[in-house]
Order: structure tokens, then C-alpha cells, then sequence
């Protein structure tokens, strides 16, 4: 059914989503050792070609020194041919030359694949010279890599150090949550003494009015102290409210006191 058919295909793209980013996660916390042995693969492929090449070359060269063994036969019968018609014996020199076209022949017929061998042989080496230089390369681009990535990963936990993020393990937020818990406790225990203390109010009042007490007791001695000073104390002199006309002061005072006299 079309409906089910849906729901299947987008579970197995959830399921490969997931596989994927598991793979990335494992990749990423492996970075180093996965690119170390990306290399190793290449250079393993690389020997794989060689191998390969090799065969291939060595075929050729069998084949090549086969061939080169008729074109030499070829020649040398010639050559023989040759001396034997210096020598005047025709026939000779005929059966020779019936042997250099059997080389001929076979050199003719080599030729083509010979040609061919070649032609592989060195565009094998060529691809074994390219994906050297490939590896020489990757190698390096390798080492650069590794050291950009622990470069990026460092400025990356400085920066989130600095910005207060990051993993669980965090040393700034660890140390964050350390003084939430002392706050913590710290208010907890405070509770707790208030809580100890409430059955002592009474007790507070008490010493508080006692003090007030003393207060009143100390305030009253100073009050009777300071009557008792007034009550024993000599009525002050006796001054008349005006002056006599016409008199001083002497002559007032010595007026009064003759009449008092008197």
C-alpha cells in the first residue's frame, strides 16, 4: 500500500539519519585516528596498484623480450642469407631467408600486442607516479587537518569557557553550581536557626524589660537627689526691685540698713 510504503521509507530515513549522525559523532571525537588511517588506506590502495601494475608490466616485458628474440632471429638470418650468397649458394641463402619470414611473421603477428603492452605499461606507470604524488599530498593535507582541528576545538572551549557554556563538565559552571549549593545551604541553615530561636522571644522581652527597669529605678534616684539639693539649699540674698530717686545704690543699701536698725 502507497501509505505504508511512505511510512517505511521515511522510518529508513530517520534510521540512516541517526546511523549518520552517530557515524559524524564517532568521526568527530576520533578525528585524528580516522584521518591517520584515511591515509593508511590510500597508501594500501596504492600498493594494491602497484601489485596490479606490476603484473601488467611484467607481462609486457615477456612478451617484449619475446618479441625482440624474432626480430633478432629475423636479422640474423638475413645476415646469414647474405653470407651465403658472398659464398655463391643460392640455395643456401634461400633457406635462410624461408626462416627469416617465419620470424617475420611471428614479429608481425606480436607486434600489435606488443604495442598494446606498452602502451598499458606506461600509462599504468603514470597513474602509480599520480596517486603517489596523491598520497604525498594527502599526507601533508593530513597533518594540516589534524593540527587546524585541535586548533578549532581549543579556541572553541576557550571561547565557551569564556562565554560560560558548554559541556556538563565545565569547569566555570561546575564552580557556579558549587556557590548555588553553599547559597543554598547557608539559607537552609539560617532557616533553621530562626526557627530554634522563635521560643525565645519571651525570654528577650524580659531582659529588655529588665533593663528598662533599672532605667526608671536610676531616673527616680536622680530625681530625689536633685529635690534634696533644692530643700537644703541657703534662700538667696535680698534685692530691692527699684532704685531711690536721687540715691545710689551705697546709700540706698546703708538707708535700709539704719532703718533696719532702728
Amino acid at each position: 500500500m502507497p501509505f505504508l510504503s511512505d511510512i517505511f521509507g521515511r522510518l529508513g530515513r530517520v534510521a540512516r539519519g541517526q546511523a549518520n549522525a552517530g557515524v559524524d559523532v564517532i568521526e568527530d571525537a576520533t578525528f585524528e585516528t580516522t584521518v591517520k588511517q584515511t591515509v593508511a588506506d590510500m597508501k594500501e590502495e596504492l600498493n594494491r596498484v602497484v601489485r596490479a601494475s606490476a603484473v601488467a608490466m611484467s607481462n609486457y616485458n615477456r612478451l617484449d623480450a619475446e618479441y625482440q628474440k624474432y626480430v633478432r632471429q629475423s636479422q640474423d638470418w638475413k645476415d646469414r642469407a647474405g653470407q651465403a650468397l658472398d659464398a655463391g649458394n643460392e640455395d643456401l641463402a634461400k633457406k635462410a631467408l624461408a626462416k627469416k619470414a617465419e620470424s617475420d611473421r611471428q614479429v608481425a603477428s606480436m607486434q600489435q600486442a606488443v604495442g598494446s603492452a606498452q602502451q598499458t605499461s606506461e600509462k599504468l606507470k603514470q597513474q602509480v607516479i599520480e596517486l603517489k604524488r596523491k598520497i604525498e599530498e594527502g599526507e601533508r593535507t593530513a597533518t594540516t587537518l589534524v593540527a587546524r582541528k585541535n586548533a578549532a576545538a581549543a579556541q572553541r572551549k576557550v571561547s565557551e569557557a569564556m562565554a560560560g557554556v558548554g559541556h556538563a563538565d565545565n569547569a566555570f559552571a561546575q564552580l557556579n553550581r558549587f556557590e548555588e549549593s553553599v547559597a543554598k545551604e547557608e539559607a537552609t541553615a539560617k532557616a533553621f536557626d530562626q526557627l530554634a530561636s522563635a521560643g525565645k522571644d519571651d525570654d528577650l522581652e524580659s531582659q529588655f524589660a529588665a533593663l528598662g527597669g533599672h532605667s526608671v529605678d536610676a531616673e527616680l534616684d536622680a530625681l530625689k537627689k536633685e529635690r534634696q539639693l533644692k530643700t537644703n539649699a541657703p534662700p538667696p540674698p535680698y534685692l530691692p526691685k527699684e532704685l531711690p530717686e536721687g540715691g545710689s545704690s551705697l546709700s540706698s543699701s546703708r538707708q535700709s540698713g539704719e532703718r533696719a536698725k532702728a
